[in-house]
This record gives C-alpha cells, structure tokens and sequence, in this order.
C-alpha cells in the first residue's frame, strides 16, 4: 500500500467522523504530546546527570593514583621529562647493564688453610697414606667471623679523684656504652642500623640478637634505648636542617605515617648532601613553617601541595605529577585528541626549558633571557586554547594553578623541573611504614625521624653511617655533646693526615 493511498484513506475517515469526535481525537493528540515532551525532557535531564556523573567519577578515578609515582623506578632526567614508558622499543638506545657475577677478592688474605683429602670419591678407597700431588686449586673465600653465642658482660669501674682546685670531684666515664644505659656501644650501633636501614621491627631485632648473639633484650627495652640514643642525637638532626636552610636548593616530599593508629604526616627537606626528616600531626603550613620558617632565599622544588605556598620563597612545582595527572586522563579518555594535543605542547615547552637551562653561559644573558621570555608566551597561548572540552578544561585549570612555579627551574642551574629526588628520598620511610604500620608513640615517631635524617645523610655523603654514631655517641660520653657531620669530616681529614 503506498503512502498517497495511505494518506487518503485517512483523511476520508477523518471526513467523515463528526467534528465532536474530531476535536476530542486532537485534544487527546495534543495531551498525549505535552506528555512525551514533559517524559523526553525529563529523561534527557537524567541522561545528561548520569552522564556528568559517571565523567567525573571517572575523572575523580584518575586524580586518586595520578599522584603516585612508580614503586619500582622514578622518572630520573635521563629518561626525560613526561616519560610514560608506554610503547617502549626494545633498548631504547641504552645498553644492558652487565652483572657483577663473583668477581675476584682484591683485599688482602688474612688467613690461611688447607684442605686435606682422605677418601676417594669414586671408589671410596682411603687416601691417608698416598703422598699429595704438585697441582693443587686455590680458592678465595671472603667471609665474617663466627657469631658468638655468649655476649660479653663488662663490669667497669669509674675512679673517682678529688680536684683541689676547683674543691670537686671527678668520676671517669667509661666509652663502652652511654651514660645511665646497661647496652654497650656496639649493641647500640646494631640496633639502630637494624631498625633505621634494614626497617625491621622490634620483634625482629630483638630475635636476631637472640639467636645469633644470645643477648636477651625485650622489644621495649629497644624501643626506649633507641629513644634515649635518639635524644643524644638531635644536635645532629638540628644542623643538618641548619645546613640545609642556608642551602641554594631544597626538595620537598610528604607522606603518610601512622602514629598509634592515627593519621599524621612523614616530612622530608632533602638535596644532594642533606636529608632532614619530621613527623607531624598537620599537613599544613605551620610545619612548613617550623621547618624552614617564613622565608628561604633559595628555590624550593615541591609536589604543588598548597602548604608550602605560605612561605616566601622562589618555588618550582614538579611537571612530573603534572604530566603524570594528563596522561592518566588522556588513557581514561582516549577519544579526546584535543587532550593529547595539549599534552605533546606542554611537553615541548618544558623539554625547551630543560635544553635552555643547559645552554644558558654559552647562550649568553641577553639571548637567554629573550628565549626564556618566549616560553613563557608560548604557555600563556597554550593556556588559551579555544573551544577546550570539560576534560581539558579541567587540565587546563591544574596547569593554571601551577603557572607561575612551571618555568621556575629555567632561570636556575642544576633545579630540576620534577620532585623525583625528594620521592626518593622519603621511599625509605614509606618501606618503613609498610613493615611496622607507623610508630606506637609521638616518641618514637620523632626517634625514628632524626636517626632517619642523620641515615639519609650519611648515606648522601658516603660517610659509613655506624662508624659515624660510633664516634658521635663516644664524644658525647667524653664531652656531653655528640659530634655533628660537619665535625666528622674534619676529624677524619685530620686522621688521614696524621696517617699520611
């Protein structure tokens, strides 16, 4: 039946009703229409809700783990900035690292033996009497003298001589272990070493000196010997953040920390030569502010967390988390060009600032300053893209947040543009809290705090970390004041000379 026909049949049976029925045919037309209008918008409201909501949950998805660095390898510089390691091409350019294997002993024989051969091994056939032949193997075996099981109990006895001068009396202090503790010194140094660098618990600690030394020490007798060690020490974890206050750069990470099953914060300020370590309640700006006070004269490099833009000074925002935060919503929103447009632009821009920074005396001043001026145009234009979707819209609104701290590191040799480094510093402690939880005590956590700094730095500057308490701890038995790292090289220069 075709559509002409179709259409004047219908009209002939509209003809022929009467114009009552007619009317009630088309007000119940009309009804029926504002209905489906009123039910079509409806819907099309809770589509574009459901729609909305489902975007930024997912976009919410995305913020959650753009933050979080790799747990195996950070984006270090020689891989590049925005380096997502996706679509990797076999080397890429890098030759294989070879292994070390079993390599040659170079230090010197200490001890000598000789292992004697009594029965075949083929026939079993005794061999006592059968003269050894000229050809002989020769092995080198390096290894640590056999624990003993049965600690050594030292009693000392302090002299006491009476000063005629002065009308006082003098006692001796003996260099075996710190005043007032019952644990020698050399206990002492491996229960810090064990709890601070291989983040064991104290249950553990407390069974390894068991089973391999046989000395019996409780879990909170470690913990308060620690703590007592820790307060001796915080002379030292004061002038590592001296230095680092006068220092031209300073890398800024936190994490969390738990402190009795409470949430607080793990702090660290940290550069090539110092780590300095805190444990807090607050992430806000008053720790900032305890740490480094209200202003610093050099550049801080941080993670864009809002804390650190109370203090007064030239900061570097990390474009790590930045590219990593577009490239997760670029992968959740692989339709949108646009976003991975943006994304190659911003990239360039701050790979330019990387090779300007790096040619800035050969530049000279002048050009230097031109080029640095036209990056910065070229992120405001960047800034201003026209007709951006709610995706990059929201990216575009992170990196506006972020402007004036992106091209910081241009203007300053060795300033990296990323955080990478303070991420590195602080995984120790993030090791550490996945062990024990946390600390059970505000005590702990802040003994964990200072022997993790002067660690961290002794670590950073190659100085062998037991043999630095070792001497810091005796001066404080001598003189009632540790030594301070600063101190420690100079006494060891005056060794080498002496020695020389």
């Amino acid at each position: 039946m075709s559509l002409k026909s179709i259409i004047s049949s219908s009209l002939l049976y509209l003809w022929s009703l009467p114009k009552k029925k007619l009317v009630d045919i088309i007000d119940d037309l009309r009804t029926r229409y504002v209905s489906l209008e009123k039910e079509n918008a409806a819907l099309k409201k809770e589509n574009a809700a459901l729609k909305s909501a489902q975007l930024s949950n997912k976009v919410k998805e995305v913020n959650k783990t753009s933050n979080q660095p790799s747990s195996k390898q950070a984006e270090w510089e020689l891989k590049g900035v925005g380096n997502d390691g996706q679509g990797k091409r076999k080397k890429r350019g890098k030759k294989a690292r070879k292994g070390s294997g079993n390599q040659d002993k170079i230090k010197d024989i200490t001890k000598e033996e000789t292992a004697s051969v009594s029965v075949c091994d083929i026939c079993g056939a005794s061999l006592e009497d059968t003269a050894v032949l000229a050809s002989v193997n020769t092995r080198i075996i390096e290894d640590i003298p056999e624990f003993t099981k049965v600690t050594e109990v030292i009693k000392v006895t302090l002299e006491k001589k009476y000063c005629r001068l002065c009308q006082s009396v003098t006692t001796a202090r003996s260099t075996k272990g710190i005043p007032r503790a019952d644990i020698g010194l050399n206990t002492t140094i491996h229960l810090i070493y064990f709890w601070i660098s291989m983040c064991a618990a104290t249950t553990r600690i407390a069974e390894y000196m068991r089973v391999f030394f046989g000395q019996s020490l409780s879990t909170a007798g470690i913990s308060q010997h620690i703590i007592g060690v820790s307060k001796i020490l915080e002379p030292v974890q004061e002038g590592i953040l001296a230095q680092l206050k006068n220092s031209k750069i300073i890398q800024a990470d936190e994490t969390g920390w738990r402190v009795n099953g409470k949430n607080w914060w793990l702090w660290v300020l940290g550069n090539q030569k110092w780590a300095y370590y805190t444990i807090d309640q607050s992430r806000g700006k008053d720790v900032v502010r305890k740490m480094l006070g209200e202003f610093f004269l050099g550049v801080l490099v941080v993670d864009g967390w809002k804390a650190y833009l109370f203090l007064e000074c030239e900061q570097q925002s990390c474009m790590a988390h930045l590219l990593r935060k577009i490239r997760k919503l670029h992968k959740a929103f692989p339709n949108l060009r646009s976003v991975f447009k943006f994304y190659v632009k911003f990239r360039k821009i701050l790979r330019d600032g990387e090779r300007l920074q790096s040619q800035r005396e050969k530049l000279g001043e002048l050009v230097f300053q031109r080029r640095l001026k036209k990056l910065h145009i070229r992120l405001d234009q960047l800034l201003k893209w026209s007709n951006p979707n709610d995706i990059l819209k929201d990216i575009i609104k992170k990196v506006k947040n972020q402007q004036p701290r992106i091209l910081t590191f241009v203007e300053h040799p060795n300033v990296p543009c990323h955080n990478n480094f303070a991420e590195y510093l602080i995984r120790i402690g993030v090791l550490k809290r996945k062990v024990s939880f946390g600390s059970k005590s505000a005590k702990g956590a802040k003994a964990y705090a200072t022997l993790l700094s002067i660690y961290s730095t002794c670590k950073l500057q190659n100085i062998p970390f037991q043999d630095f308490i070792r001497k810091s701890l005796i001066n404080y038995i001598e003189t009632g004041t540790p030594l301070l790292i600063e101190q420690y090289h100079i006494t060891q220069k005056s060794t080498s000379r002496k020695a020389a």
